[in-house]
């Protein structure tokens, strides 16, 4: 994997959105971070835009994502926030002048599908929290990004949740939001999983839609030769009237029963406030015993 140039003091930082309209005042929390450490900030067209619910029709998120990976004054791009509407522009998306010089690509959520680009342009890229989560994100979420982004080491080690699997693995890490994993099934943006960790979160949704696309995932191959399993935050799930009758943590137990790869739960990761950061296609280790140990 191609790893973006680590950030140096003075480096400019591109804030755009490629989904959901987003103001200026919701990110300047973000915007004062970046100052603290010494980056600069550039503010993308799409801040402010705004077209029904995204920030700009399309072509306006393709002209200014395009703008920022073409320009080198641009050392990392930060997606302002997910929502819905990243996967409608990847594909108007040039990414020839990136290959040959990646920066960072951060964001999550909606973002997923930038992530899945990334493998396959073999360029790692960062998962980590957005500029409309930085006020209520945890410092240990902000420092693991400024690690990351400045080339630094990030070791994490968690309470080990009583349901997990135990067992120590190496691979790259790959993954994202599961929701959207899903939609790109079938697709070119396909992740190939064989002796890669799968990271998994997602937000809002009911429990029998994550029992379906844990299934739809299995009869994928995503679990036939994969190393291990990290599941994030799964927040706000919901449940009908008639309940489903399993639990988030039940039911990825349930389709991942007949293999013998590490499971870890409850991984801070996600839409949460303890965000961390997690550099996707990088080899990592991943230990799951009476800790959880993930380090790159």
């Amino acid at each position: 994997m191609n790893q973006p140039k680590p950030l140096q003091k003075g480096d400019t930082v591109g804030i755009l959105s490629t989904a959901r309209k987003i103001s200026i005042a919701e990110i300047e929390a973000a915007i004062e971070l970046l100052h603290s450490w010494d980056l600069k900030v550039v503010l993308g067209t799409t801040i402010e835009s705004e077209a029904d619910q995204f920030a700009g029709d399309d072509m306006t998120r393709v002209m200014n994502f395009q703008q920022f990976l073409d320009d080198d004054a641009i050392n990392a791009i930060w997606c302002a926030r997910g929502g819905y509407g990243t996967i409608r522009i990847i594909d108007e998306l040039d990414f020839s002048r990136f290959i040959n010089s990646p920066k960072w690509i951060v964001g999550y959520s909606d973002v997923t599908v930038l992530h899945s680009k990334g493998q396959q342009l073999n360029v790692e890229t960062l998962h980590a929290t957005m500029p409309i989560n930085v006020a209520k994100n945890s410092l240990e979420s902000l420092e693991s990004l400024r690690k990351v982004l400045f080339g630094e080491q990030v070791h994490y080690k968690i309470p080990s949740a009583e349901f997990n699997k135990k067992g120590v693995v190496s691979g790259e890490l790959i993954g994202g939001n599961l929701s959207m994993l899903y939609s790109m099934l079938g697709s070119d943006l396909q992740l190939k999983t064989s002796g890669k960790i799968l990271f998994l979160e997602d937000l809002d949704e009911y429990l029998y839609h994550i029992d379906r696309m844990m299934m739809n995932l299995k009869r994928n191959g995503y679990f036939e030769q994969l190393a291990g399993l990290i599941v994030g935050g799964m927040t706000k799930m919901h449940d009908n009237t008639i309940p489903f009758g399993k639990k988030v943590h039940e039911i990825i137990l349930e389709a991942t029963s007949e293999y013998t790869f590490p499971i870890c739960f409850n991984f801070p990761a996600g839409h949460i406030a303890d965000n961390r950061s997690l550099i996707f296609g990088r080899k990592a280790k991943l230990d799951v015993g009476a800790m959880v140990e993930l380090s790159f």
